[in-house]
């Protein structure tokens, strides 16, 4: 037991010192400047490495793999909205289906409404018999009434200001 004891702050004892030493490392390597330089030589390396295989790819026609993800992401885009296009018909399919089980077929529409077209127009000739289509006599008092002329043929009248109607008063 007190094997495993020692062992195990041995172990914690080693990492801590391994753990010390590759930060120690590291940090050095990065403040040297002659890493540094190789690093960032290297990446603007990556980067011209990747622009001429995008323009070779692009000189043969060939799509970049960017290019294939912006297909992806298009062609999912297009079958998503396809996808709430087909729900859309469905749900009118299932709605006209409902109403074409509820509705009464045209024939017999059609012949509903032209029995009560029928019936509306024996009123309508039944009312017309009832009343005297002759129109009602105008009185002689209606007829002979007089009406202004109008403001065009009326002769001008002199307007007279407030002061002058005072002073006539």
């Amino acid at each position: 037991m007190a094997d495993d004891a020692s062992g195990e702050r041995l172990r914690a004892r080693i990492t801590r010192q391994g753990e010390d030493a590759l930060g120690k490392l590291a940090q050095d390597l990065l403040e040297n400047p002659l890493v540094t330089g190789a690093i960032s030589r290297a990446f603007e390396a990556r980067e011209k490495a990747v622009s001429a295989q995008e323009t070779a790819m692009s000189a043969l026609n060939l799509p970049s793999a960017a290019d294939l993800e912006r297909l992806t992401r298009r062609l999912r885009s297009v079958s998503q909205r396809l996808e709430g296009i087909e729900d859309g018909v469905d749900r009118l399919d299932s709605r006209f289906e409902e109403v074409s089980r509820t509705a009464r077929p045209p024939d017999d529409r059609l012949a509903a409404i032209e029995a009560q077209v029928s019936k509306l127009a024996a009123e309508v000739a039944n009312l017309a018999g009832a009343l005297d289509a002759a129109p009602a006599p105008v009185p002689r008092e209606q007829e002979r009434l007089e009406v202004d002329e109008p403001a065009e043929k009326r002769p001008a009248r002199k307007r007279t200001s407030t002061k002058a109607r005072a002073k006539k008063s």
